[in-house]
Parts: C-alpha cells; sequence; structure tokens
C-alpha cells in the first residue's frame, strides 16, 4: 500500500509540473511577481543570514522561483516556476518567466518546496540566461552562494562559476547545488505577460518598459541588489 502511495504522488508530481508549465492567465502572473517580490523582501530582511553585498554588488541577473518543487519515489521530480530580470545601463530590466526543471534517480522517497534564487555572476551568466535554456552545472557552471552581511565566497566560484544559488526553506536560507536542472524560457507565460511574443534578450537588455504591474519586483530587486560606492 505505501508503495501505491508513493507512486500515486510521483504521479500527481509529474502531472502538476505538466500542467504548471502550460499557459496561465494574466493574474496568476501577477501572483507569481508578487510572490518573488515576498522571497527577495523576506530573504534579505535578516542581513546577517542574507546574501553578502559583495554579491548584491556584482549581481548581473537575478532569477526567483517562489515554491520550488521537489518529489521523489525511486524517481525523482522537481519543477518550479519564476521570474527573471537583467541589470542594464538604464537599471533593472522588465522581467521574464522561466522555468527550472530536473530529475534524478536513486533510492529516494519524499518531498518538499523551497523557495529558490540564482544569481547570475558575470558575462557569462548573462549570456547563457539569454539562450532559450540550458543546464546549470552543465552549460553553464553553478556554485552554492555563501550567506551573511560580511561572508566572503570561496575563490572557485570567481573563477568558473557562472551563477551562485541558494534556497530557502522553512525559515532557513543557505546555498544549493542544483546541478542537472534545465532553465529554460517560459513563453506562453512571457507572451500571456506581455501580449504578444517579445523576444528575452529584448526584454532582459532593457528594450521593453516594464509594466505597471512588475514595477515591485523590479524595485524591490533594485533596492538591495545594488552598486556599493566600493565597486564603482
Amino acid at each position: 500500500m505505501k508503495k501505491l502511495t508513493g507512486i500515486a504522488c510521483l504521479i500527481a508530481l509529474a502531472t502538476t509540473a505538466v500542467s504548471a508549465f502550460g499557459a496561465t492567465d494574466r493574474s496568476k502572473l501577477d501572483e507569481r511577481l508578487n510572490s518573488a517580490q515576498a522571497v527577495v523582501h523576506e530573504i534579505m530582511a535578516t542581513p546577517d543570514k542574507g546574501i553578502p553585498q559583495s554579491i548584491l554588488a556584482g549581481a548581473s541577473c537575478v532569477v526567483v522561483i517562489p515554491s520550488f518543487k521537489k518529489g521523489a519515489f525511486v524517481v525523482g521530480a522537481q519543477y518550479g516556476q519564476g521570474v527573471a530580470t537583467c541589470r542594464t545601463p538604464r537599471g533593472w530590466s522588465a522581467p521574464v518567466f522561466v522555468q527550472l526543471a530536473g530529475g534524478s534517480f536513486g533510492f529516494q522517497i519524499g518531498g518538499q518546496a523551497t523557495d529558490l534564487v540564482l544569481v547570475a555572476m558575470n558575462q557569462n551568466g548573462l549570456q547563457d540566461m539569454l539562450k532559450n535554456k540550458f543546464k546549470i552545472g552543465g552549460d553553464a557552471a553553478a556554485s552554492a552562494g555563501p550567506v551573511g552581511r560580511n561572508a566572503q565566497a570561496g575563490t572557485d566560484w570567481k573563477l568558473n562559476a557562472e551563477f551562485l544559488t541558494y534556497s530557502r526553506s522553512k525559515g532557513l536560507f543557505a546555498g544549493i547545488d542544483l546541478d542537472g536542472t534545465v532553465l529554460s524560457q517560459n513563453q506562453d507565460d512571457t507572451r500571456t505577460f506581455y501580449g504578444a511574443d517579445v523576444p528575452f534578450d529584448t526584454v532582459l537588455k532593457g528594450d521593453k518598459v516594464t509594466p505597471t504591474d512588475a514595477r515591485p519586483f523590479v524595485h524591490t530587486v533594485a533596492k538591495y541588489f545594488i552598486i556599493s560606492k566600493d565597486n564603482q
């Protein structure tokens, strides 16, 4: 009976993932933006455990995935949907909608949901984000990010990592390993939000005006991911 229940849970997770990646109405997209804004606020509300200032100042792009879901019964599945914005000469760009998905095999059972933040740290990271999709840890190197007001990341990410990855679950905030997951455009949701097919690079390079209902999220990112005087 337990085995059947586990299989049923996995099927339900996979079904939800498939339906989640379909087109979404505008009100749901507004909710996603609001959730992403809340994630950033909550992470930065405790600076001693948040993203270090050096990371905030050097970020090229920020991806927020509220409630990234993981579940497993022998075969694992994980998925989530979120929004991304990039730094431009005119400030942070209007957002695009993205999805993060992956799978795993092994002797495992269980499920969890967590909020994720991915921070692109250099020009290579930015260029990878402008592609249709890419595998974290494969097409783009990633490293679990350091936390704390004065925390210093190791030298390896400065040399190799294009993304720093963070998670927040049950009030705890820490770096996370997302190798093997695939970040891709959610073209349906972006089309719904903007009312037309707009290229992702057009939006993320700052060539699209930020819609009114996306401004709170973008302003929140801009508030925290600022360039300090030492980095100017």
